[in-house]
């Protein structure tokens, strides 16, 4: 389920491929240096940093508060894509590109855009969709053996036949098979239209985001509409969406409401960061021009210049940051990232440290703090190990902690530990047979019956779910 309106073809020789409504393709962005640090899951190259899950995090809480879900549940997931998109695979996960992030002026705009997924996943939507691709595919394989059955019916009488027009024939049911799913289709992308309304007027915010982003979709194909046909479409087109929403927008009290000057702050900051990180150091100085002063335009610049140039240059740049806003963790986190990756990792600790102080919570700051101490800390890792081990219990997830805690544990001599550590990241990533391979390994050299040899048994007892 997709925000922006996209063609895809359902039904191109029979239903085989409907999945691709269903998963993400692999994406990428050429010359990008992910903030923080990226992983790849499932082909996805996904972005992970500590102050833009944090801020997006914020964006969500009141949407999943006023759609009555638990907001633990629901993870947001970054996709290093500049085009403007965010989807749902399942009950469980929102999916945003960067794109979203860095094409939104406002915050009201992309917390639009959640709530409109937010509204899919309250809906079910996903899955009522895959059980009309089932029952579409039966109805395309009945179709297609009725209509190779008449043409060999024509053929076996001896009679005339066009063989265009028997395949035409052939076809014309499944065209309209995949008619049918994409007016389905669009029903629930205008469902999940009116739920997104509905969450933010309980929250007492604006709709006007949404609307807003659907005008520039609508001025985004201003030259092109009078060739598409709106039926071929998945989504509804965005005159309509905007023709549907703006009467019941209107009507909230809260439709003129602005973001707080806080939270737009910390928008302008995002923003900054990703075009930072993403952009040339030509093009971040064409967007944030030296004459521009503000805190976001510095910020970006601070970027660009330890990505491109020289770090005293950009140390000089970052400390400016931290003096007018010493108690910002991701200004220190900035500081002590541009040490580590121009080879200076002693350096990074005292900046990341205080860091980590400003943000506790931040389990990613706390990985590149490992990262430090193991760089630069000693040979026997020990700071390395307590870091990266809290970081990693309380994410899971974070498949750069795990392969850095394997690094600090093979520095001990902890050898069947640091196993298991590369097991749980390569497990993380979805490489699931190297995974189980490593964790067999792993159980070899670890007691029987303790945790961490349960964790290495889960892992190589574990069988992925069937994909579709």
């Amino acid at each position: 389920m997709s925000f922006i309106a996209t063609t895809r073809s359902i039904l191109r020789g029979g239903v085989r491929r409907a999945t691709a409504l269903l998963a993400a393709a692999a994406i990428a962005v050429a010359g990008a240096t992910p903030p923080a640090g990226a992983q790849s899951t499932r082909g996805l190259p996904v972005i992970r940093d500590a102050e833009i899950e944090g801020l997006l995090r914020d964006y969500m809480t009141p949407i999943f508060r006023a759609a009555g879900i638990n907001e633990g549940v629901v993870e947001i997931t970054l996709i290093n894509s500049r085009e403007f998109n965010a989807f749902v695979a399942d009950g469980r996960r929102i999916f945003v590109n960067i794109g979203t992030l860095m094409d939104a002026k406002t915050p009201n705009e992309v917390i639009g855009v959640l709530a409109h997924e937010t509204g899919h996943i309250v809906g079910g939507h996903l899955a009522r969709l895959r059980l009309r691709l089932e029952q579409a595919q039966t109805m395309s394989i009945v179709a297609m053996l009725l209509g190779i059955g008449g043409a060999a019916a024509a053929i076996s009488s001896g009679g005339q036949h066009d063989g265009g027009a028997v395949m035409g024939a052939a076809m014309a049911p499944q065209e309209a098979i995949r008619r049918s799913l994409l007016s389905y289709q669009r029903g629930e992308e205008e469902a999940a239209d009116r739920a997104a309304v509905g969450y933010l007027s309980k929250s007492g915010q604006s709709a006007k985001g949404m609307l807003t982003t659907f005008k520039r979709f609508e001025d985004q194909i201003a030259f092109s509409k009078r060739f598409i046909d709106p039926y071929a479409q998945s989504h509804p087109m965005p005159a309509d969406r905007i023709a549907n929403l703006e009467a019941i927008a209107k009507k909230s009290p809260f439709f003129d409401k602005l973001d707080p000057p806080a939270l737009q702050a910390r928008h302008d900051l995002m923003r900054a960061k990703l075009f930072g990180f993403v952009d040339t150091a030509q093009g971040v100085g064409r967007r944030y021009p030296p004459g521009d002063n503000s805190l976001p335009a510095r910020y970006a610049r601070a970027i660009a210049s330890y990505r491109s140039s020289s770090l005293d240059g950009a140390i000089a740049q970052i400390d400016g940051l931290i003096r007018e806003q010493p108690n910002n963790p991701w200004f220190n986190e900035l500081k002590g990232q541009a040490y580590l990756e121009n080879g200076k990792p002693q350096q990074a600790i005292p900046p990341l440290k205080r860091a980590l102080a400003l943000a506790p919570n931040a389990q990613l700051v706390r990985t590149m703090l490992g990262q430090a101490l193991n760089a630069g800390g000693g040979k026997t890792g020990g700071d390395a190990v307590a870091e990266l081990t809290r970081a990693t219990a309380r994410d899971p997830k974070n498949a750069d902690g795990f392969r850095e805690l394997a690094i600090a544990l093979a520095k001990k001599g902890r050898i069947p530990e640091a196993d298991l550590a590369t097991a749980q990241a390569a497990f993380a990533s979805g490489d699931y047979g190297t995974a189980r391979q490593i964790a067999n390994r792993a159980k070899a050299g670890l007691k029987p019956g303790t945790p961490n040899w349960l964790k290495a048994d889960d892992i190589a007892t574990y069988t992925p779910p069937k994909r579709d």
